[in-house]
């Protein structure tokens, strides 16, 4: 290795070393928090209540973590399991589930056997500037039509907090 030539050249060399190890050490990343996670599910399972279903509907944060789980008076108790699967493929595929069935139909079927996930209609995914903070899904609906639809009227419900959240 050549000897440098200037204190100069041996200050910039250490401080791009500095730079560019400091720069993996930190990561900044958005996530839903706890309330707007309570809320949509909670708006999420009022929606198909209002249509004559009762329906879990559980919320996950960017990196499929539980952040709420709500399970209507007479919903079966599996559908707290089927919801939460819904919302983590959405976060495994960045997509609503609906989207990622459809692009994905010739794998499809194989996904279902990683645990956790189930490829069924009805997660749908939380944005924030652009930024995947979390998923919902819900189950329980006689149709993955119905419980996407739920889910996603209540992320709608949430669009202005979704918008402006820092």
């Amino acid at each position: 290795m050549k000897p440098l030539k200037s204190a100069g050249a041996a200050l910039l060399l250490g401080l791009g070393m500095t730079a560019t190890a400091g720069a993996e050490d930190m990561l900044t990343q958005k996530n839903i928090g706890l309330d707007l996670a309570r809320d949509i599910a909670n708006t999420a399972v009022m929606e198909c209540r209002e249509k004559g279903y009762q329906v879990s509907a559980v919320v996950v944060d960017r990196n499929g973590n539980l952040r709420a789980a709500l399970r209507d008076d007479l919903a079966p108790r599996f559908t707290l399991q089927i919801s939460e699967e819904k919302a983590n493929a959405v976060i495994m595929g960045a997509v609503d589930t609906g989207t990622l069935i459809e692009n994905r139909g010739d794998i499809a079927r194989e996904l279902n056997h990683i645990d956790g996930l189930i490829m069924m209609r009805g997660g749908v995914e939380i944005r924030s500037g652009g930024s995947l903070i979390g998923a919902v899904g819900v189950s329980g609906a006689p149709g993955g039509d119905i419980d996407e639809a739920c889910a996603a009227n209540a992320v709608k419900e949430y669009e202005m907090r979704l918008e402006f959240a820092d």
